[in-house]
């Protein structure tokens, strides 16, 4: 049985897919205009564990992983650097795949590009138009209305009445109402090269409606997991939520999963506070895996900042027997897994905290079960 914490529902439950045998799970993947940090690899590890834990229960796992190729940061980038949007965004696409090979994390099935998906975010547009829940300003920007929306703010607790309080304002959402967000934005001069023809005009997606276009078309309108990191909660998986539900009249998701924040001295890890670090500088400053001691929902210290306890429980027991279903197996760390630098299982070792597995594993070492699931996994996918 499996079980882990829904941040829809604000409890523990039960794991019960919506197709005997099968999960159907889609995780927010990286906004290609800079290297991926250890920070977002946290997310990713998790995200990596959660699918181990499946596929080591004998479940069938389609996962789908977005490419953001297109938004304002991607955008600016090109404008600033005097790029094609495409030869910004495929270079570091191509770095992040290569970041999570050198993790072992287990690829997506499908990774789909948002600027190969305009066609399926407008139909959802216009889907969503058309049954009330979006407007069209003078512009040509089109916008969600939250207000037809009763369930807005589930996942994070928010009233409407305060949501403009909490948020940033800017072409993000509307003038007229803070709390509507965008679904399309028309054209500006800064937007450089980048727009597409629409209904409404010149112009490009929203964020959010990205993520419920590209998932539904791989996954259905209604499947099983959707994870990110706890900073997707709000806004981006609330918008998301209550679009995908207007457009689609189902429950779009059934379990809501997200990770906590990498801290460092006490701030999340974040690029736009410049206190981030990439795999490469990990690999350089031989910062490895012993400085991280990993727990899905809490946010951590990372760095210098994890002390010598953390360090020696990460070393523990890694030759010495696991019990599996009353099974002894033997599994040496060295075959299959880290070798030398750790850095296969980066800032995760003892996530499986996040997904409480209630029976037959109420004891098992968290860093032992973690190995074993990389050696299951590896037998069943050929790694």
């Amino acid at each position: 049985m499996i079980s882990f914490y829904n941040s829809l529902t604000k409890k523990k439950e039960q794991f019960e897919p919506i197709s005997d045998g099968k999960v159907k799970m889609y995780t927010c993947g990286p906004t290609v205009y800079d290297f991926s940090h250890i920070g977002n690899f946290r997310t990713f590890l998790f995200e990596d564990l959660l699918k181990r834990v499946f596929i080591a229960f004998g479940y069938e796992v389609d996962h789908v992983m977005n490419i953001t190729d297109v938004d304002d940061k991607t955008i600016k980038k090109s404008v600033i650097e005097k790029k094609e949007l495409k030869d910004i965004t495929s270079h570091y696409t191509e770095a992040f795949i290569k970041d999570i090979k050198s993790l072992r994390i287990l690829e997506a099935d499908t990774y789909p590009n948002a600027t190969d998906h305009i066609d399926e975010m407008i139909e959802m547009i216009e889907n969503l138009i058309k049954k009330g829940h979006a407007y069209q300003i003078d512009d040509g920007s089109v916008f969600f209305k939250i207000d037809t929306f009763s369930k807005y703010g589930a996942l994070v607790n928010i009233e409407k009445s305060n949501i403009s309080n909490d948020l940033e304002i800017s072409d993000e959402y509307s003038a007229d109402n803070a709390n509507d967000f965008a679904l399309w934005k028309s054209y500006k001069e800064e937007d450089g090269k980048t727009y597409w023809d629409s209904p409404w005009g010149r112009g490009r997606p929203g964020w959010h409606i990205e993520c419920s276009a590209m998932s539904v078309k791989y996954l259905g309108s209604h499947f099983d997991i959707h994870c990110g990191g706890v900073d997707n909660k709000f806004p981006h998986h609330e918008n998301e939520l209550a679009q995908s539900c207007c457009a689609l009249d189902s429950p779009f998701v059934n379990y809501w999963l997200h990770s906590e924040f990498l801290m460092v001295d006490g701030n999340k890890m974040s690029k736009s506070l410049n206190n981030f670090y990439v795999l490469s500088d990990q690999r350089e400053h031989k910062n490895y895996l012993e400085t991280y001691s990993f727990y899905y929902h809490q946010p951590l210290e990372t760095l210098n900042a994890a002390n010598n306890s953390q360090k020696d429980c990460l070393k523990h027991s890694m030759t010495e027997p696991i019990h599996f279903h009353d099974e002894e197996i033997y599994y040496q760390h060295h075959r299959n897994v880290c070798q030398s630098d750790y850095l296969d299982t980066l800032l995760t070792l003892q996530s499986i905290q996040y997904a409480t597995l209630d029976d037959p594993f109420p004891k098992v070492n968290p860093s032992k079960f973690y190995h074993l699931l990389l050696y299951m996994t590896s037998i069943k996918q050929n790694r």
